[in-house]
Formats: C-alpha cells, sequence, structure tokens
C-alpha cells in the first residue's frame, strides 16, 4: 500500500522549527566558548575540574554552561526524529509543541547559567511539547504500519 501525504505550508513552520532548534544550539556552543574564556579552562578539557570548580566561581559556571549544551545536544536528535515524525500527519502541531520545546531549552540552559544547577527546571514546560511530539509520532507510525 502506498500513502500519499502533500505538503502544507504547515510544514513551512516545521522547518523554521527545526532551523530554530539548531539555531538555539549554536549559541549555545557559542556561550560554552566565552565561558570557557573567562574561566581560563584550556582544550581538550570538556569541564573544569570539580576541585578547581569548587574553589572558583568562574570555573563552575563554565561548567553550567557546558552541561546545558551538553544537554540540548544530547536530546537533540530524538527531538529532530518526533519533530518530523509529527509533522507527516499533524504539522501544526508538530510545529507549535517543536516551538515550545525549542523555547523550553533556552530556558533551561539560562536557569542552569546562574551557576544552580536546580535553575535548569526552569526549562521543564518543554517536556508538554516533547510528549506531544512523542503522541503524534506514534500515532502516525500506527497509521502508517496499519
Amino acid at each position: 500500500m502506498v500513502l500519499t501525504y502533500t505538503l502544507t505550508q504547515d510544514h513551512g513552520y516545521v522547518l523554521a522549527v527545526a532551523i530554530s532548534a539548531i539555531f538555539v544550539t549554536e549559541i549555545l556552543g557559542g556561550q560554552v566558548g566565552g565561558a570557557r574564556k573567562r574561566a581560563q579552562v584550556p582544550y581538550p578539557y570538556l569541564y573544569a575540574d570539580k576541585a578547581e570548580a569548587e574553589k572558583d566561581p568562574k570555573k563552575k559556571i563554565f561548567n553550567c554552561y557546558q552541561r546545558a549544551h551538553q544537554n540540548t545536544l544530547e536530546k537533540l536528535p530524538g527531538f529532530l526524529v518526533l519533530l518530523a515524525g509529527a509533522s507527516i500527519e499533524h504539522p501544526y502541531l508538530a510545529a507549535v509543541s517543536g516551538a515550545v520545546w525549542t523555547v523550553s531549552r533556552i530556558a533551561y540552559a539560562k536557569g542552569y547559567q546562574t551557576g544552580d544547577p536546580a535553575k535548569r527546571q526552569y526549562g521543564a514546560f518543554g517536556y508538554l511539547g516533547y510528549f506531544a511530539l512523542l503522541g503524534a509520532s506514534i500515532k502516525t507510525a500506527y497509521n502508517l504500519i496499519f
């Protein structure tokens, strides 16, 4: 059986959200570079040593910047797969849910970058978008299989 789907204007919004998520990730990477310079953490070290970070607030902040970026990188592939899957049948829902997730990554990073890792929870609302994408992707997969 062959199924045919038509791309609509809403699919353009989905692509814009995907591009925005990549921009957010790149911006966070740039911020890590600035924090690395301020904290004087040399390459190739991914993080400042725990003992150094406990003594030097700039090094602790650097670790928080690095972790916020790393976590976003870890989540991005799954997000993009779910965004694409959900957009097949539900492009508007995918675009809105994806935008929520993307904005939440900014809130997550801003909270984490304060140096208080507990404030990363500012971005917890992103799970609303993520689980909407997961549900729509599961529905789409089901409809494609059966």
